[in-house]
């Protein structure tokens, strides 16, 4: 089954970012290719709901992480060899006898321009294909290293040691190749066996998006976490903080079907959006088998992640707020219909609507959720009275972000606490920026 979200989860935990602004895509992208910044990109769009699969990839990562593996070959290998491969026309194929004389003439006053591709594009695949040879051989088919039970990675070893790519390993690419032989490597590598040669390109940018990631997680200190079983319905974050903050604080979260429901409340400013896309971020990169912002994290693999921080009024259909979150949650239960075991987190449920509606429907929504086990909900209100009805459900567990009072001025731990807060500092925040005061200056007044 694949794992399923959706733009609006994208945009509120900011994976790709907005135009000029900083994303959790570019925390990672630093790779050394083009096309392994593409496929560093295309992995973000589709995270993964297999624990095998995602402890594979975590493996791995984590072996280049502790053997500090550093990309070996020149980007500019990669340059030469994709233009090469992108011209298939046949017209352009060396023939393998040798050029006439007037054809030697004329590339001596103007050289052929796809006879110069041809050269460069044989001699980068060359000396990429030998390399990645020796990288393979002596570094990632160790005893000790995981992709050696890696099929992929055994798959590509066989093709480099198997005619005609193998006969390759054996020229030097500091000599200009013969002409026959030439026309022969050119045959081979951009029409008879394309596909294989792309096939060990497509490898190498993963590679350079896996030497990435874990460069990225020894500078961040990011940590590796487990995947587990999606029946054990587990999630264990110590110390899991916002990768994009300064400072941040770290907060640790324990979620079992026993309190698959996590009630969150606190004032304005004490934390809670942050809280919870710091959470989001977290369970979005595990399950894509990538370094996380945490001390320790264990978690069962989910099918999806769907978020509504930021919701927007949908003015294009004529929708207010109340009804874009109605249409929103009409979204996650159509998801949860289909017996899909998913990651919600909805801030500030039924913002949109009025107190009496908004407690009676926060209740009606949580409750309903509650009954779905199998899923994980963190839903934040400011409807705290809801909190004591919800009581009764054994399988929800309340927690708070606390403001400490220093006289009349409120400070924020940003630290989760258990049990329902009854912080309420909007008229202290409002009288302390004087702002009651500026409205009594008569000044203005009719």
């Amino acid at each position: 089954m694949l794992f399923t979200t959706d733009k609006q989860t994208q945009e509120d935990l900011n994976i790709y970012g907005k135009q000029g602004t900083d994303s959790i895509l570019s925390l990672f992208n630093r790779t050394s290719t083009v096309n392994g910044s593409r496929l560093l990109e295309e992995l973000f769009q589709y995270p993964l709901s297999d624990a095998e699969v995602i402890n594979a990839r975590i493996e791995k990562i984590s072996y280049l992480k502790n053997v500090k593996a550093r990309f070996p070959f020149s980007s500019e290998l990669f340059d030469q060899a994709e233009q090469y491969l992108a011209n298939n026309d046949e017209r352009t194929k060396l023939e393998t006898e040798k050029p006439s004389l007037e054809k030697m003439l004329t590339n001596l006053v103007a050289p052929n321009a796809d006879y110069k591709q041809i050269v460069n594009g044989v001699s980068a695949l060359t000396e990429i294909i030998q390399q990645l040879h020796t990288l393979i051989k002596d570094s990632l088919l160790l005893t000790e290293s995981p992709f050696i039970r890696d099929e992929g990675t055994t798959k590509i070893f066989a093709i480099l040691n198997t005619v005609p790519i193998s006969l390759l390993l054996k020229e030097n690419t500091k000599h200009k190749l013969p002409h026959e032989k030439l026309a022969a490597y050119d045959l081979t590598l951009r029409f008879q066996y394309r596909e294989t040669v792309q096939q060990l390109l497509k490898y190498i940018y993963q590679l350079d998006v896996y030497i990435t990631v874990a460069r990225v997680a020894t500078e961040r200190n990011f940590v590796f976490p487990k995947a587990l079983p999606k029946e054990e319905h587990v999630i264990k974050i110590e110390g899991f903080y916002h990768p994009q903050l300064k400072n941040a604080l770290a907060n640790t979260i324990h979620i079992s079907p026993d309190s698959n429901v996590v009630f969150l409340t606190g004032a304005n400013m004490a934390g809670k959006s942050t809280f919870m896309k710091s959470l989001g971020i977290t369970m979005y990169l595990a399950h894509m088998g990538f370094p996380v912002a945490a001390g320790r994290m264990q978690f069962s693999v989910l099918d999806g992640i769907f978020t509504t921080i930021n919701l927007p009024d949908n003015l294009g259909i004529g929708a207010s707020h109340f009804f874009a979150e109605v249409l929103r949650l009409k979204k996650i239960a159509k998801e949860l219909s289909t017996g899909r075991n998913i990651f919600v987190i909805f801030d500030e449920l039924f913002r949109g609507t009025n107190v009496k509606d908004a407690h009676e429907a926060t209740i009606a929504i949580t409750t309903a959720f509650a009954k779905k086990r199998s899923s994980v909900f963190v839903i934040s209100t400011h409807i705290i009275e809801a909190g004591e009805v919800l009581k009764e459900l054994d399988n929800i567990s309340f927690k708070y972000l606390p403001t400490r009072m220093k006289g009349v001025t409120p400070e924020y731990t940003y630290t989760l606490e258990d049990g329902i807060t009854d912080d309420r500092h909007g008229m202290i925040i409002i009288k302390n920026e004087g702002i009651l005061e500026l409205l009594k200056n008569k000044k203005g007044d009719n």
